[in-house]
């Protein structure tokens, strides 16, 4: 999943999107207003975390147009604001969620990761397709009770393609959603993601397998 971190701060650009990146996230940043709303509207972001005291364009203006230009991202609003006044404004212009600063980063990833399940109607945080089952709360694998140990990215991957089960995705969709741009498009980086991630949940003995359904 592809996650928008736009912060003027650069310590906390550091910190919170090294722990997106360990948790798999794919994670672009921006450090002022004019950037981030440039990067939100050219891109398709599952999640993006928008500090409102921003230099050039502050947040609620940018929460404001990418609204009235009909962008449905979930935007969590992260600042230093703490008035009631401010979180129902941010509220009011069309902010799916709002932390306070300081902040706690296992907070900040379980309301990311709950966006992101109400981004795909996945109101459970279990996804069982036949005997592979993933917990999106707890960012793990097991068949039959089995564990099956993933890389970030990999998990990332498989749980991107379960959200949208049933469904044609596209190896651009994977581009936009799974890798950020630091990725060169050009690479065969997401054809050896699914081969990779392939071979590590077909288990041998296995007739069918849950990820060729997907």
């Amino acid at each position: 999943m592809r996650i928008l971190f736009v912060e003027d701060s650069k310590r906390l650009q550091a910190a919170v999107g090294k722990g997106l990146r360990r948790s798999g996230y794919a994670v672009d940043m921006a450090a002022d207003g004019k950037d981030g709303l440039y990067l939100a509207e050219i891109n398709d972001y599952d999640v993006i975390i928008l500090d409102l005291m921003l230099p050039g364009i502050d947040g609620l203006t940018i929460l404001k147009k990418l609204r009235s230009e009909g962008t449905d991202v979930h935007i969590l609003i992260l600042t230093a604001r703490y008035t009631l006044e401010d979180r129902v404004r941010g509220l009011q212009l069309g902010a799916d969620d709002y932390l306070t600063k300081p902040f706690a980063f296992d907070e900040l990833l379980a309301r990311v990761q709950a966006l992101i399940r109400r981004r795909y109607n996945a109101k459970n945080p279990i996804i069982q397709i036949g005997n592979l089952r993933v917990n999106t709360a707890l960012k793990t694998v097991d068949r039959d009770g089995r564990n099956i140990p993933l890389a970030p990215r990999e998990y990332m991957l498989l749980e991107f393609m379960a959200v949208r089960r049933g469904k044609l995705i596209t190896r651009a969709e994977i581009e936009k959603h799974i890798y950020d741009e630091r990725v060169n498009p050009m690479s065969n980086v997401v054809d050896s993601a699914v081969c990779n991630l392939r071979k590590k949940i077909n288990l041998p003995g296995r007739a069918a397998s849950a990820f060729s359904r997907l």
